[in-house]
């Protein structure tokens, strides 16, 4: 098993990229050199002619390495919308050997990779490929990333049986306030800790959310003895 994690959703927008981007600062924070890595991104602009990905520039600019974008974020379209989709509108296919070069590149120029899927786990790539199948491939414990709000409770527990069914291992969960005003979240993430058999590795916390009565940061130790493995 290949030294980092692979972190996925429950859903788009349930907060992968801030969690990937504590993740990071909190590795970094151990001395690691840690790379961010964004396989596959929807949704991009061009700058300087070139197409760039915000949730990419957020991983470069939290791992502090100076890598070139295109191993940070091999395959990035223009259009935000499932990348199997964007991929055909511009007449390519995404191949997993380039996935796997860029890989490669950030293994040898740093300590670990904290990479980040697109959307949630069951996201397809291409005709051959998946979420699932790329996560595989790179040999990375998946973290899950669980937006906190109406619906959690469902989309954890099929995410994580989803995530199992793969075969791949799931190290563990990661609660995400995406939603501030979420009624008795505190309850949702006991309930949480109670139907996942995966250890909770912490909760992100939303900055305009009240103080959780208790607060749960992200594990260090937990995530050190990972990274260090």
């Amino acid at each position: 098993m290949n030294r980092g994690y692979f972190l996925t959703g429950t859903d788009t927008d349930c907060g992968k990229t801030h969690v990937a981007c504590e993740v990071i600062r909190l590795l970094r924070g151990l001395g690691l050199r840690v790379a961010g890595f964004k396989p596959v991104a929807a949704g991009a602009v061009l700058s300087d002619g070139k197409l760039q990905n915000d949730d990419a520039l957020a991983l470069m600019a939290a791992s502090g390495l100076d890598l070139p974008y295109d191993w940070v974020n091999p395959y990035c379209f223009r259009p935000p919308i499932a990348p199997h989709l964007a991929a055909a509108d511009c007449g390519s296919e995404i191949a997993l050997d380039r996935i796997l070069d860029a890989f490669v590149h950030l293994g040898d120029s740093s300590d670990l990779i904290v990479a980040e899927g697109a959307g949630g786990w069951a996201v397809p790539l291409g005709r051959e490929l998946d979420m699932p199948a790329l996560a595989s491939a790179l040999g990375l414990p998946v973290v899950l990333v669980v937006g906190l709000r109406l619906g959690c409770l469902n989309h954890a527990r099929l995410s994580a049986q989803s995530i199992v069914a793969s075969g791949v291992a799931l190290d563990g969960w990661i609660g995400s306030q995406v939603d501030p005003q979420m009624v008795r979240v505190e309850d949702n993430i006991a309930s949480l800790e109670g139907l996942l058999e995966a250890p909770c590795l912490g909760v992100v916390p939303h900055p305009s959310a009240p103080p959780l009565r208790r607060p749960r940061p992200l594990s260090v130790a937990h995530l050190e003895a990972r990274a260090r493995g």
